[in-house]
Protein backbone atom coordinates (compact mmCIF):
# COMPACT_ATOMS: atom_id res chain seq x y z
CA UNK A 1 0.00 0.00 0.00
CA UNK A 2 1.18 3.85 -0.95
CA UNK A 3 2.18 5.93 2.12
CA UNK A 4 0.01 8.85 2.52
CA UNK A 5 1.76 12.34 3.84
CA UNK A 6 0.33 12.81 7.42
CA UNK A 7 -1.97 15.86 7.71
CA UNK A 8 0.68 18.31 9.39
CA UNK A 9 0.14 20.04 12.42
CA UNK A 10 -1.03 23.60 12.22
CA UNK A 11 1.96 26.10 12.50
CA UNK A 12 0.57 28.23 14.71
CA UNK A 13 2.99 30.49 16.68
CA UNK A 14 4.93 28.46 18.87
CA UNK A 15 6.05 29.21 22.23
CA UNK A 16 8.60 32.80 22.28
CA UNK A 17 12.35 32.22 21.77
CA UNK A 18 14.16 30.58 24.83
CA UNK A 19 16.55 33.79 24.53
CA UNK A 20 16.86 33.62 27.98
CA UNK A 21 18.13 30.32 28.30
CA UNK A 22 22.32 31.12 29.73
CA UNK A 23 24.71 30.10 27.55
CA UNK A 24 26.16 26.85 28.60
CA UNK A 25 22.45 25.49 30.43
CA UNK A 26 22.22 21.97 29.87
CA UNK A 27 24.84 21.90 27.44
CA UNK A 28 25.30 18.20 28.05
CA UNK A 29 21.92 17.11 26.95
CA UNK A 30 22.56 16.53 23.58
CA UNK A 31 19.24 15.72 22.09
CA UNK A 32 18.38 19.50 23.49
CA UNK A 33 18.01 21.74 20.30
CA UNK A 34 17.83 24.80 23.39
CA UNK A 35 21.20 24.46 24.24
CA UNK A 36 22.92 24.38 20.91
CA UNK A 37 21.40 27.95 20.19
CA UNK A 38 24.15 29.88 22.73
CA UNK A 39 27.00 28.06 22.59
CA UNK A 40 30.18 30.31 21.96
CA UNK A 41 31.25 29.11 18.43
CA UNK A 42 29.14 29.82 14.89
CA UNK A 43 28.50 26.10 14.08
CA UNK A 44 26.97 24.15 16.95
CA UNK A 45 26.00 19.81 15.45
CA UNK A 46 23.41 18.02 16.88
CA UNK A 47 22.85 14.55 16.14
CA UNK A 48 19.40 12.91 17.04
CA UNK A 49 17.61 9.57 16.07
CA UNK A 50 13.89 9.61 15.48
CA UNK A 51 11.69 6.82 15.01
CA UNK A 52 8.90 6.52 11.71
CA UNK A 53 6.04 8.26 11.85
CA UNK A 54 7.22 10.94 14.81
CA UNK A 55 5.88 14.29 14.50
CA UNK A 56 8.49 17.65 15.26
CA UNK A 57 5.71 20.32 16.19
CA UNK A 58 5.61 23.95 15.00
CA UNK A 59 9.05 25.45 16.57
CA UNK A 60 11.76 28.00 15.82
CA UNK A 61 15.41 28.60 16.79
CA UNK A 62 17.54 31.67 17.60
CA UNK A 63 19.83 30.29 14.78
CA UNK A 64 19.67 29.43 11.36
CA UNK A 65 19.56 25.25 11.14
CA UNK A 66 20.58 23.33 8.14
CA UNK A 67 17.99 20.13 8.45
CA UNK A 68 19.88 17.37 7.28
CA UNK A 69 19.58 13.70 8.01
CA UNK A 70 22.25 11.20 6.70
CA UNK A 71 19.44 8.05 6.61
CA UNK A 72 15.63 8.48 5.92
CA UNK A 73 12.96 11.17 4.64
CA UNK A 74 11.68 14.42 6.38
CA UNK A 75 9.15 16.80 5.66
CA UNK A 76 9.76 19.90 6.54
CA UNK A 77 7.02 22.77 6.20
CA UNK A 78 6.76 26.57 6.89
CA UNK A 79 3.63 28.38 6.70
CA UNK A 80 4.87 29.79 3.53
CA UNK A 81 6.27 26.20 1.63
CA UNK A 82 6.75 22.34 2.18
CA UNK A 83 9.78 20.17 1.05
CA UNK A 84 10.61 16.36 0.99
CA UNK A 85 14.04 16.09 2.17
CA UNK A 86 15.93 12.57 1.13
CA UNK A 87 19.37 11.97 2.17
CA UNK A 88 21.06 13.77 -0.23
CA UNK A 89 19.63 17.45 0.14
CA UNK A 90 19.23 19.58 3.11
CA UNK A 91 17.12 22.58 4.21
CA UNK A 92 18.43 25.77 5.07
CA UNK A 93 16.04 27.65 7.65
CA UNK A 94 17.30 31.11 8.58
CA UNK A 95 16.49 31.99 12.53
CA UNK A 96 13.10 32.78 13.96
CA UNK A 97 11.63 30.62 10.71
CA UNK A 98 8.46 28.63 12.53
CA UNK A 99 8.79 25.48 10.78
CA UNK A 100 7.50 21.98 11.53
CA UNK A 101 9.38 18.10 10.73
CA UNK A 102 7.21 14.95 9.67
CA UNK A 103 10.05 11.89 9.75
CA UNK A 104 9.53 9.18 7.32
CA UNK A 105 11.62 5.70 7.98
CA UNK A 106 14.56 5.38 10.56
CA UNK A 107 15.72 9.27 10.53
CA UNK A 108 19.10 10.18 11.47
CA UNK A 109 19.49 13.72 12.01
CA UNK A 110 22.57 15.48 12.00
CA UNK A 111 21.30 18.99 12.11
CA UNK A 112 23.55 22.39 12.22
CA UNK A 113 22.86 25.68 13.99
CA UNK A 114 24.66 28.63 12.66
CA UNK A 115 25.04 31.82 14.11
CA UNK A 116 23.62 34.64 11.74
CA UNK A 117 26.52 36.73 11.18
CA UNK A 118 29.16 33.49 10.68
CA UNK A 119 29.01 34.43 6.73
CA UNK A 120 27.35 36.87 4.99
CA UNK A 121 26.46 34.80 1.90
CA UNK A 122 24.57 32.18 3.80
CA UNK A 123 20.38 31.52 2.17
CA UNK A 124 18.61 34.76 3.72
CA UNK A 125 15.32 32.52 3.16
CA UNK A 126 14.55 29.08 3.56
CA UNK A 127 15.92 26.98 1.03
CA UNK A 128 16.50 23.19 -0.24
CA UNK A 129 20.26 23.06 -1.18
CA UNK A 130 22.19 19.64 -2.70
CA UNK A 131 24.41 18.06 0.06
CA UNK A 132 27.72 16.88 -1.71
CA UNK A 133 29.79 14.13 -0.67
CA UNK A 134 32.50 16.66 0.89
CA UNK A 135 29.41 18.49 3.09
CA UNK A 136 28.00 15.87 4.18
CA UNK A 137 31.25 14.31 5.59
CA UNK A 138 32.38 17.41 7.21
CA UNK A 139 28.76 17.25 9.05
CA UNK A 140 29.36 13.62 10.26
CA UNK A 141 33.31 15.00 11.35
CA UNK A 142 31.85 18.01 13.17
CA UNK A 143 29.82 15.58 14.91
CA UNK A 144 32.97 13.74 16.28
CA UNK A 145 34.10 17.23 17.54
CA UNK A 146 33.11 19.08 21.15
CA UNK A 147 30.37 20.96 21.44
CA UNK A 148 32.86 23.88 21.86
CA UNK A 149 35.40 22.99 19.64
CA UNK A 150 39.05 24.27 19.00
CA UNK A 151 38.93 26.94 16.53
CA UNK A 152 42.46 26.98 15.70
CA UNK A 153 42.26 23.13 15.19
CA UNK A 154 40.35 20.40 13.41
CA UNK A 155 37.10 21.55 14.83
CA UNK A 156 37.31 25.13 13.56
CA UNK A 157 38.91 23.97 10.07
CA UNK A 158 35.70 21.96 9.59
CA UNK A 159 33.61 24.09 10.54
CA UNK A 160 35.23 26.67 7.98
CA UNK A 161 34.94 24.06 5.45
CA UNK A 162 31.15 23.96 5.86
CA UNK A 163 30.32 27.50 5.74
CA UNK A 164 31.54 27.29 2.18
CA UNK A 165 30.27 24.48 0.94
CA UNK A 166 26.73 25.42 2.53
CA UNK A 167 27.06 28.98 0.83
CA UNK A 168 28.41 27.49 -2.82
CA UNK A 169 26.02 24.60 -2.66
CA UNK A 170 23.31 24.29 -5.43
CA UNK A 171 20.03 25.99 -4.55
CA UNK A 172 17.30 22.91 -5.12
CA UNK A 173 13.59 24.69 -6.16
CA UNK A 174 11.91 21.31 -4.71
CA UNK A 175 9.20 23.50 -2.85
CA UNK A 176 5.17 22.71 -2.75
CA UNK A 177 4.16 26.51 -1.95
CA UNK A 178 1.45 26.71 0.68
CA UNK A 179 -1.21 29.40 0.27
CA UNK A 180 -2.20 31.92 3.13
CA UNK A 181 -6.02 31.50 2.35
CA UNK A 182 -7.87 29.26 4.25
CA UNK A 183 -10.85 27.64 1.69
CA UNK A 184 -7.31 27.37 -0.44
CA UNK A 185 -5.33 25.69 2.73
CA UNK A 186 -8.16 23.31 3.64
CA UNK A 187 -8.18 22.10 -0.02
CA UNK A 188 -3.91 21.86 0.09
CA UNK A 189 -4.17 19.93 3.40
CA UNK A 190 -6.33 17.34 2.44
CA UNK A 191 -4.35 16.49 -0.58
CA UNK A 192 -1.17 16.59 1.01
CA UNK A 193 -2.37 14.51 3.50
CA UNK A 194 -3.86 11.92 0.16
CA UNK A 195 -1.99 12.65 -2.43
CA UNK A 196 -3.46 9.99 -4.76
CA UNK A 197 -6.90 11.38 -4.49
CA UNK A 198 -8.35 12.01 -8.06
CA UNK A 199 -11.14 14.54 -6.89
CA UNK A 200 -11.44 17.29 -9.45
CA UNK A 201 -11.40 21.17 -8.72
CA UNK A 202 -14.92 21.05 -8.68
CA UNK A 203 -15.26 18.16 -6.45
CA UNK A 204 -13.46 20.78 -3.47
CA UNK A 205 -15.78 23.21 -3.75
CA UNK A 206 -17.94 22.24 -0.79
CA UNK A 207 -14.90 21.23 1.54
CA UNK A 208 -13.09 24.47 0.76
CA UNK A 209 -16.16 26.78 0.98
CA UNK A 210 -15.58 28.98 -2.36
CA UNK A 211 -16.34 28.49 -6.17
CA UNK A 212 -14.19 26.42 -8.54
CA UNK A 213 -13.40 30.30 -10.34
CA UNK A 214 -12.21 31.56 -6.99
CA UNK A 215 -10.59 28.33 -6.31
CA UNK A 216 -7.81 27.96 -9.47
CA UNK A 217 -7.65 32.35 -9.15
CA UNK A 218 -6.48 31.42 -5.86
CA UNK A 219 -3.98 28.74 -6.92
CA UNK A 220 -2.30 30.91 -9.65
CA UNK A 221 -2.46 34.04 -7.18
CA UNK A 222 -1.17 32.50 -3.76
CA UNK A 223 1.05 29.66 -5.10
CA UNK A 224 2.44 30.68 -8.89
CA UNK A 225 0.73 27.19 -10.11
CA UNK A 226 -2.43 25.82 -11.58
CA UNK A 227 -4.61 23.24 -9.21
CA UNK A 228 -3.29 20.32 -11.35
CA UNK A 229 0.78 21.75 -11.65
CA UNK A 230 0.25 22.00 -7.86
CA UNK A 231 -1.19 18.41 -7.00
CA UNK A 232 1.30 17.02 -9.72
CA UNK A 233 4.31 18.63 -7.76
CA UNK A 234 2.84 16.69 -4.61
CA UNK A 235 2.24 13.50 -6.04
CA UNK A 236 6.08 14.05 -7.39
CA UNK A 237 7.08 14.56 -3.72
CA UNK A 238 5.01 11.60 -2.43
CA UNK A 239 6.83 9.42 -5.20
CA UNK A 240 10.21 11.05 -3.95
CA UNK A 241 9.57 9.31 -0.67
CA UNK A 242 8.60 6.16 -2.40
CA UNK A 243 11.92 5.71 -4.12
CA UNK A 244 14.18 6.78 -1.61
CA UNK A 245 12.37 3.97 0.46
CA UNK A 246 13.35 1.64 -2.17
CA UNK A 247 9.93 1.07 -4.17
CA UNK A 248 10.30 0.35 -7.91
CA UNK A 249 9.94 3.06 -10.17
CA UNK A 250 7.53 0.82 -12.14
CA UNK A 251 5.50 0.44 -9.24
CA UNK A 252 5.48 4.10 -7.83
CA UNK A 253 4.55 5.41 -11.13
CA UNK A 254 1.73 3.04 -11.27
CA UNK A 255 0.55 4.39 -7.57
CA UNK A 256 0.76 7.76 -8.97
CA UNK A 257 -1.57 7.35 -12.42
CA UNK A 258 1.38 6.91 -15.01
CA UNK A 259 0.76 3.93 -17.34
CA UNK A 260 4.85 3.23 -17.90
CA UNK A 261 7.93 4.03 -15.83
CA UNK A 262 9.16 5.72 -18.57
CA UNK A 263 6.35 8.69 -19.02
CA UNK A 264 6.41 9.10 -15.15
CA UNK A 265 10.37 9.06 -15.70
CA UNK A 266 10.26 12.19 -18.16
CA UNK A 267 7.58 14.01 -16.38
CA UNK A 268 9.20 13.81 -13.00
CA UNK A 269 12.80 15.06 -14.54
CA UNK A 270 10.84 17.84 -15.71
CA UNK A 271 9.18 18.88 -12.80
CA UNK A 272 11.80 18.24 -10.31
CA UNK A 273 15.01 18.76 -12.57
CA UNK A 274 16.42 15.03 -11.94
CA UNK A 275 16.09 11.70 -12.98
CA UNK A 276 13.52 9.17 -10.42
CA UNK A 277 16.62 6.80 -10.76
CA UNK A 278 19.19 9.36 -9.37
CA UNK A 279 17.10 8.89 -6.35
CA UNK A 280 17.45 5.39 -5.28
CA UNK A 281 19.40 3.76 -2.78
CA UNK A 282 22.95 3.25 -3.39
CA UNK A 283 23.03 -0.61 -4.51
CA UNK A 284 19.06 -0.82 -4.82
Amino acid sequence: MPRHIAKPPPLSSPPPLSASVPPRARLGDSSDADAYQFVPRPLAAMAKSFADGFEIRPHRHVRDQLVYAVTGVMRVRTAQEAWIVPPDRAVYLPADTVHAISIRGRVEMRTLYIARDARDDLPAAPTVIEVSALLRELVLALIEEPVVYDETGRGGAVAYLILAEIARARRLSLMIPMPRDPRLLRLCEALLADPARRTTLDGWVETAGASVRTLARLFEGETGLSFAAWRQRVRFHNAMEAIVAGAPISEVAARNGYRSASAFAAAFRKVMGQAPSSLRPAGA
